[in-house]
């Protein structure tokens, strides 16, 4: 649990402590009106992990949203905010039985899983409930992969939902999901057709399926151009036309979508230093463990603003402020900052209401969580 949890936001967007987060709820309204407008038929069920931020949630609540929630942590967070409980999908499909039990027991009556022993839990702890079981789609590597780490064979997922119904559950359907930052729209259509083998397969044991559960991976542009949502959400379409029957209801759910770009971090330069090998390192007070966990692997290429913008600029390496000798965001990708930048220079990273926040350690060297305030705009 972060020590500065996510949810105590302020009002106070200009406040003094550095480094923080500012999120605008009204441009998370905006994306999930123009993801609506792209995917009309669609059901968005927003993934909570991307950015618990109790305004986030009320708002995407009160336009109509569901929500993917990973934990009961999640699911309670939600609940005492006025979610109602059918609107949950407890999405992970590595679970306890005690917290499917305690998930069942605050109403939620929507599972995901992907092996038997999962399922065999959900049959014992939340009887009659539906479930969507997840697949891995044979789609490309995304940005942010998820690897093996989730999601059975096709034919395992076709007989584990058999099972579900012989078991005296609620067949939702497949679900599968592309990787986050998926950059290929190719990627759907791949998943899509997959899932519609395994809805014929289903009606011909007389099981026919309430929804198609495509995840989430859907992109934002950082420093890296990304298809939009209206290039990808036709290949979609398509792919649903092509290979899924029309009584299936589809089920996006996105996270970055539609927060990614409602955020900005504000951060300080702490220093600036020229290495042996002549380097330029760059220093700030933020790092992989205080919000900026998404640039593992230089991932995700984040866009810089400072007040020195105009001034010369030179490659640079930029680090996080703790002694781990990982704490490097920026070292392969080529990143261009001003000459002029130095210690005290306030710096904006662009697009980082997703994943930043949420995935902030709880004082590793002692440096806080990232603090959240929410544009003053939307507070009641």
């Amino acid at each position: 649990m972060l020590t500065h949890p996510v949810g105590s936001a302020s009002c106070h967007p200009r406040a003094p402590e550095s480094p923080f987060l500012v999120i605008y709820p009204e441009r998370v309204r905006a994306n999930f009106h123009a993801l609506h407008a792209a995917m009309p038929a669609a059901r968005i069920r927003f993934a909570v992990k991307a950015s618990p931020v109790p305004e986030l949630i009320r708002a995407l609540d009160e336009e109509g949203a569901e929500f993917d929630v990973a934990s009961i942590g999640e699911i309670e967070l939600c609940l005492a905010l006025g979610v109602e409980p059918d609107t949950l999908c407890y999405g992970n499909p590595i679970k306890k039985a005690a917290d499917i039990a305690r998930a069942y027991a605050l109403g939620v009556r929507r599972f995901a899983f992907d092996t038997e022993d999962d399922l065999l839990r959900i049959v014992e702890h939340a009887p009659g409930s539906e479930v969507e079981c997840r697949f891995l789609a044979s789609a490309p590597e995304s940005r942010t992969p998820f690897g093996t780490k989730f999601g059975c064979t096709p034919g395992e997922a076709f007989r584990l939902l058999v099972r579900a119904r012989d078991l005296g559950l609620i067949v939702g359907g497949p679900y599968f999901h592309v990787g986050s930052q998926q950059l290929d729209p190719n990627a759907w259509r791949i998943g899509i057709e997959q899932a519609g083998r395994i809805t014929e397969a289903l009606a011909d044991k007389d099981i026919h399926i309430r929804s198609v559960n495509i995840g989430g991976g859907l992109p934002i542009a950082y420093a890296d151009p990304a298809p939009g949502v209206a290039e990808i959400a036709a290949v979609i379409d398509a792919a649903v036309t092509e290979f899924l029957p029309e009584t299936a209801e589809l089920v996006v759910e996105p996270g970055r979508a539609l927060v990614g770009s409602a955020g900005i971090i504000h951060a300080e330069v702490v220093g600036v230093r020229i290495a042996p090998d002549a380097r330029r390192w760059v220093y700030l007070d933020i790092g992989r463990y205080n919000g900026m966990a998404e640039t593992e692997n230089e991932y995700i290429a984040y866009r810089f603003v400072t007040d020195r913008d105009g001034d010369p600029v030179d490659e640079a390496v930029v680090a996080g402020p703790t002694c781990d000798g990982d704490d490097v965001l920026y070292q392969r990708t080529r990143v261009l900052l001003p000459t002029t930048l130095r210690a005290g220079d306030r710096i904006q990273i662009l697009d980082t209401g997703a994943y930043t926040a949420s995935y902030s350690s709880v004082s590793f060297n002692g440096f806080p969580p990232l603090t959240v305030h929410v544009s003053g705009a939307e507070r009641e």
